[in-house]
């Protein structure tokens, strides 16, 4: 399998998802400017959407959408604990975090990426730091987002808060002690190492 992938967006999650599961995958970077990727192909020809994360599977299929191919990617071991069986209460939890994460909070920081100033900025922030604020409600003292257990919601929560500390969005005290807690784990640190965000 190959994910096409741009360092430090959210093809991220996908890419730590996938070394906490042991599964090996190729990576190929994208030129945005361009839409070429690494080897010089065209990305539209692989996915006519023209964004990360793409998962191009071995008997060429494509899967496009990062809250599907973190899920895809957990099912393929399931030992990992990445993702609750399909079917169970809990699946659908995780499914509901991922979509939450997608469209509130994910979809917030779009303005601020595209240069937003003024009340269009104001905003953004404003939803960023309500949204936040929920997420960290929920958490409580779990340790994860969906308890004792890491999962695909918080590779891709973890995403959000890497955009946040860049844009030097100010985080409270728990959710840095959160952000620090994953950072720490050895497979999201090589993901982040792989794509240049740490040493």
């Amino acid at each position: 399998m190959k994910l096409y992938y741009r360092p430090g967006t959210c093809s991220l999650s996908p890419h730590i998802v996938a070394l906490e599961a042991g599964i090996a995958l190729e990576f190929e970077t994208i030129d945005f400017a361009t839409h070429k990727t690494e080897s010089g192909g065209d990305f539209y020809a692989i996915n006519p959407k023209g964004y990360v994360p793409t998962l191009v599977l071995d008997d060429g299929t494509v899967l496009t959408e990062g809250a599907v191919i973190v899920q895809y990617l957990a099912d393929q071991k399931p030992e990992s604990g990445l993702a609750p069986a399909n079917g169970t209460l809990a699946r659908y939890k995780l499914q509901e975090w991922l979509a939450f994460i997608n469209s509130e909070i994910h979809r917030s920081f779009t303005p601020l990426f595209m240069g937003a100033t003024g009340d269009v900025k104001a905003q953004s922030l404003e939803k960023i730091a309500r949204r936040f604020a929920y997420v960290e409600k929920e958490l409580g003292h779990k340790p994860y987002i969906m308890g004792d257990t890491f999962t695909a919601a918080d590779a891709y929560f973890f995403v959000m808060l890497t955009w946040a500390q860049h844009l030097k969005i100010a985080l409270s005290p728990a959710l840095t002690a959160y952000f620090g807690r994953v950072a720490a784990r050895p497979k999201v640190h090589e993901a982040m190492k792989a794509e240049g965000l740490v040493q």
